[in-house]
């Protein structure tokens, strides 16, 4: 059982894998904001057997996705500058 918790691992981690993190946000956005209006006709029958939680989950879901899609666009232009920057020399400043 020692070994288990025998201190950090001997490797170093791998870098974070890069992809159309917009995109990805945005569709699961859209994703949960569909399923709120699918299943917003049968609310009569969510109410009766106490499963109106699905409904405010999915309206959820979807709001903060549309926090994330501000968050991961910020993000991307960050990143986008600051690549700008090191290519032309310039120095990064905080804003």
């Amino acid at each position: 059982m020692a070994a288990l918790s025998s201190g950090s691992p001997k490797h170093e981690a791998p870098e974070p894998l890069e992809g159309p993190v917009v995109a990805t946000v945005t569709g699961g956005t859209i994703i949960w904001f569909v399923l709120f209006l699918v299943q917003l006709p049968f609310y009569g029958w969510f109410d009766e057997h106490g499963h109106t939680w699905w409904l405010w989950t999915c309206l959820a879901g979807g709001g903060l996705g549309l926090i994330g899609i501000w968050y991961v666009r910020k993000r991307d232009a960050a990143i986008k500058r600051a690549a700008e920057q090191r290519s032309t020399g310039r120095p990064t400043t905080a804003e």
